[in-house]
This record gives C-alpha cells, structure tokens and sequence, in this order.
C-alpha cells in the first residue's frame, strides 16, 4: 500500500510538471493569434487572417479593402463577402468581426466566435 501511494505521487508530480493536465487546445504560433476566432488585431488591406477552417467552414479570412467609411472582406474563396463602417459586424458562419475603428488605412477588428 505504501509503495503504491509513492508511485501515484511520483506520477502526478511529473504528470503536473510535464503539463499533462493543461492538453487543452491553444492557438500555436504557427496558425497565427486569430486562429481560434478570439483576437484583436490591427490591419490594412490586403490582409489575410488564419482561422480553424474546421471550426469555422473557412480557413482564411481576407480583409480586401478599407476606407473611412467602409471595412470589406471576404471568406471561403469569395463565397462569403460582406462589408461593414465602423462600429458594425460581419457575421460568416459561426465566425463575428467587429470593426471597432477605422484610423487612415489601418482597421481594428475584433474576432470572436458565436457558439461552438
């Protein structure tokens, strides 16, 4: 009994210390910050956004122009198009994008999705 207990302890000791117990998803540099559909970001045009195309039906999101008045973007290869000034939001899918402002030719977006 007492050997067991030591074994059970040594296990969780390492378990915790190799992180085994945070195996949760996490958006990897590699897909870029966006790719859980939960960002802030800055952007000018021509932009292309990475998102989980499983997640979300498409993998790219591309911000094709930006005005004072107007932020428009695209996804799934054209198939979804919208625009919006700032203050609006772009649904595509499951996927929302913000425009909170629009300053020169730069736009801020916020991400984030609707359900999963």
């Amino acid at each position: 009994m007492r050997r067991r207990a030591a074994t059970t302890a040594v296990t969780l000791t390492m378990a915790g210390t190799l992180g085994f117990g945070l195996m949760t998803p996490v958006a990897s540099a590699a897909n870029g910050p966006c790719y859980d559909g939960r960002c802030k970001t800055t952007v000018s045009a021509p932009k292309t956004i990475t998102v989980n195309s499983r997640t979300f039906g498409f993998g790219k999101l591309k911000i094709t122009s930006i005005s004072s008045r107007t932020v428009k973007m695209s996804a799934a290869g054209g198939s979804l198009t919208g625009s919006t000034s700032p203050g609006g939001t772009v649904q595509f899918n499951n996927l929302k994008i913000w425009v909170k402002s629009v300053s020169g030719s730069k736009a801020k977006l916020q991400l984030f999705p609707t359900r999963y």
